[in-house]
């Protein structure tokens, strides 16, 4: 390595397994080909809709990355060990966990939520985050290195109303995040959080244009986000060059949220 090179931080993940979910659509599929492309063995995973899926890994594989595409529900305990125990045979062991698989997310009052729905945005942000990284966890500490990257959300900053289900789960999930970074960081594990603003992707394709052009007003860089700035941050949180840096929330959202 030239001295120049001995500088530079590491971002290559060459021999890495990344296990990204719910990640063939939106963001999830714009964070696995970035670290397809980085170098990492990418595990793309879905629970339904198997022929964008396997449409969405034809068109990584052809770009000339490496991976495998799995199926499972990832807040049933057995099809997450399953899962695992998929990837670990196909591709090696998991490196980086990335819970991003996501329910749908509608805005209501209160009173106009159940219990059921609390519990199924719970479900989503925090015990799908706690079973990966449980699956994953013995490898991670054998080798004395792992990232778990949580994709949080700028709502729970802004208190964004009437959404109290979703930010109460992110809440627990950052919660969640902040306390493993702690416990974790003796192994070499790191546990951060990447926060997006509202980028519209394809499940967005039926809200409100009036909500969406109040909500792009208010960015400070005056666009719209978009998958591919996510690129960068999940590729930078999943490589060396984050060795020191666990238990943060960083916000991808144009200057949305500041500190």
């Amino acid at each position: 390595m030239s001295s120049a090179h001995a500088h530079a931080p590491n971002f290559d993940l060459d021999g890495r397994v990344a296990l990204v979910t719910g990640s063939s659509k939106g963001l999830g599929r714009a964070m696995a080909f970035a670290l397809g492309a980085a170098g990492a063995k990418v595990a793309f995973n879905y629970a339904n809709g198997k022929e964008w899926a396997e449409k969405t890994f034809a068109e990584y594989t052809a770009a000339g990355f490496k991976g495998g595409l799995f199926r499972a529900n990832v807040i049933d305990e057995a099809d997450v060990n399953r899962m695992v125990a998929e990837i670990t045979a196909q591709l090696g062991p998991v490196d980086i966990v990335i819970p991003n698989a996501t329910p749908a997310q509608p805005l209501k009052p209160i009173e106009q939520y159940d219990w059921e729905f609390y519990q199924s945005m719970l479900d989503f942000f925090v015990k799908s985050p706690y079973l990966l990284t449980r699956a994953t966890l013995p490898h991670m500490k054998k080798q004395k290195w792992g990232r778990i990257i949580n994709i949080t959300s700028e709502v729970f900053n802004r208190g964004v109303a009437p959404f109290s289900a979703y930010v109460a789960a992110k809440g627990g999930q950052i919660g969640w995040s902040r306390s493993m970074a702690n416990e974790l960081a003796p192994f070499g594990i790191t546990v951060n959080m990447i926060a997006p603003g509202w980028i519209p992707v394809e499940r967005h394709a039926n809200d409100s244009e009036h909500d969406k052009e109040s909500y792009r007003r208010l960015i400070p860089m005056g666009r719209w986000g978009v998958p591919q700035d996510l690129a960068g941050t999940v590729v930078y949180l999943a490589s060396d060059a984050s060795n020191f840096v666990t238990g943060q929330d960083i916000h991808v959202n144009g200057g949305m949220t500041v500190g």
